[in-house]
């Protein structure tokens, strides 16, 4: 492994994560701080909630890609010998670089997303199979039930189920990663999980009303 490409790998992979999509998409575009509205989240969810599929779609697809890049900079970079298990750390620590820098921005007050698009992205980038079922998941939770929360919580805890089963994997970081990461979605779902619970949780629901009233009065 090569400690200074490692280095530079982790510190673009931070970089990379810390470009607030939502939080620049909404005040070049509308004019408007997205973390003070809607669920006051800086993520990809809150701003179609808030500002429509127009502006939300792009600001997911760049925030998975974030999460992409940054994964594979150390093979970009030759941090390690690609499929080594150096590669393999080297690139998590790169993609939980990404995470907390979308976490916690340096670009933004350190006040960002949940980061799930971004792990996705992350995901992606080393288990793409497994990554895919646990999106197939998501969707089929989100259809059902209409919670994004609750359609992340369970791709979330699927994952490490995928990667000790169906594709399981020799690389011992790599599953403890994937528990680490179903772990982490949990945690930072706290609030949501109280609120689905509690029957007060919002359905992700589009409304064009919603949006041409809320544009009105910004």
């Amino acid at each position: 492994m090569n400690i200074f490409l490692s280095a530079v790998s982790l510190i673009l992979a931070y970089i990379a994560g810390s470009i607030p999509t939502s939080v620049w998409a909404g005040k070049i575009f509308h004019d408007i701080d997205i973390r003070e509205h809607g669920s006051g989240n800086a993520g990809a969810t809150n701003t179609i909630r808030v500002l429509g599929w127009k502006t939300g779609v792009p600001v997911l697809i760049i925030d998975i890609a974030k999460g992409l890049v940054a994964a594979l900079l150390p093979t970009f970079l030759h941090a390690a010998v690609n499929g080594s298990d150096q590669m393999v750390i080297i690139q998590i620590a790169c993609g939980i670089a990404a995470i907390v820098g979308h976490v916690f921005p340096v670009f933004a007050g350190f006040n960002g997303g949940k980061g799930v698009a971004t792990t996705f992205g992350v995901l992606l980038a080393l288990q793409p199979w497994a990554t895919l079922d646990c999106a197939g998941i998501f969707i089929i939770v989100l259809l059902i039930g209409g919670y994004v929360s609750l359609a992340s919580i369970t791709a979330g805890i699927m994952l490490p189920v995928f990667i000790f089963t169906l594709f399981n994997t020799p690389s011992v970081v790599m599953k403890i990663f994937s528990v680490l990461v179903a772990v982490a979605i949990i945690i930072t779902h706290e609030k949501n999980i109280v609120r689905l619970f509690r029957g007060e949780e919002k359905k992700f629901l589009y409304n064009k009303k919603s949006k041409k009233k809320f544009q009105k009065n910004i």
